[in-house]
């Protein structure tokens, strides 16, 4: 080849494995993940979410037994949501004191005091209707809803809980939330926000593993359409002037944009939420041999790191961290 043509050798940086590892510009750490688990009520229950393979619902003399696996595994950071058989129409079951989040908090809390236990904020789980807040005229009422959430985020910091994490999208839930935890003695305690939390067709598993689906219509009044993008930075705005200490989105993989416009405009650590439709979908490709799921899994972890994620909330976190075990 000519030697007046001039271009760039890239390829050089690319030549073994040894050189792509010394050059790789995001990686992932067990340290990075957040690892949900579905808690609920009984003896002796390790029950398969049918459409999320590998996501067990466990009861509590089985909870242990798990979290020693995650604590092992070298993940430091779980998120709970309940399963409970009895609701009313406020979600009472999510700020009782003997709460099924409350009770899983103060046994882990105990047995694992250097684990970050996140509780889920939210009373979805709770209300006979399915909704994340009090239901007045076939509509969620946002101010009412607020008072409700801040019991049960008081609740769940007197558990022993690490971090707040309201999911619910109401309106001036952080405000409410950290004034209710100030005043309540919890000042040091850090609320994550579901600060951009879209209603999303991802979240289908999710709603079987909690039975959390709404009885009646949709969120699509209190989550955001998933067409916008300026509204993101809205809501983010907001929950950073109301005292958010991390900003979640969520889902994540449909949405890097989205964790990327975080990133670059605010300070906060950002939190992709890999949620159970994005899960559900590579575990049904791997079981029919479609996809290499440990090449592909880690692809799209990493894509999340690089658009900005500090944390990513997965199920995958277990199987992840054994992975980094073996190419270690």
């Amino acid at each position: 080849m000519s030697q007046s043509i001039n271009f760039k050798r890239h390829r050089r940086l690319r030549s073994s494995n040894a050189m792509r590892s010394m050059v790789r510009e995001h990686h992932l750490r067990t340290e990075d993940f957040i690892y949900p688990i579905f808690v609920i009520e009984g003896e002796n229950i390790k029950s398969e979410v049918p459409s999320m393979p590998g996501v067990y619902q466990l009861s509590f003399d089985l909870l242990l037994d798990e979290v020693k696996e995650v604590f092992e595994l070298g993940i430091r950071s779980v998120i709970f949501f309940g399963v409970v058989s009895e609701k009313d129409e406020i979600g009472t079951g999510a700020f009782a004191e003997d709460g099924i989040i409350q009770q899983a908090t103060r046994l882990v809390k105990k047995e694992f005091p250097e684990l970050l236990v996140v509780a889920d904020t939210c009373l979805c789980e709770y209300t006979s209707h399915g909704h994340c807040g009090v239901i007045h005229n076939h509509d969620v009422d946002n101010d009412e809803s607020l008072q409700l959430l801040a019991k049960t985020a008081v609740s769940q910091a007197e558990a022993g809980a690490d971090i707040i994490a309201p999911s619910n999208m109401m309106d001036g839930f952080v405000a409410v939330i950290r004034q209710a935890l100030d005043e309540a003695g919890y000042s040091h305690i850090p609320i994550m926000s579901y600060a951009v939390k879209y209603a999303s067709a991802y979240y289908g598993p999710f709603r079987d593993a909690a039975d959390s689906t709404p009885q009646f219509g949709d969120r699509k009044t209190y989550q955001m359409d998933p067409a916008n993008r300026l509204e993101a930075l809205r809501e983010a705005e907001s929950d950073v002037a109301e005292g958010a200490d991390f900003l979640i989105v969520k889902p994540a993989m449909s949405y890097l944009d989205i964790v990327r416009e975080v990133r670059d405009n605010f300070n906060l650590p950002v939190v992709a939420y890999n949620v159970s439709g994005e899960y559900s979908m590579v575990k049904a490709a791997a079981q029919n041999g479609w996809i290499d799921e440990k090449a592909l899994v880690m692809e799209k972890l990493t894509s999340m790191k690089r658009a900005g994620a500090d944390l990513i909330i997965t199920y995958f976190a277990k199987d992840v961290a054994k992975w980094l075990k073996e190419d270690n």
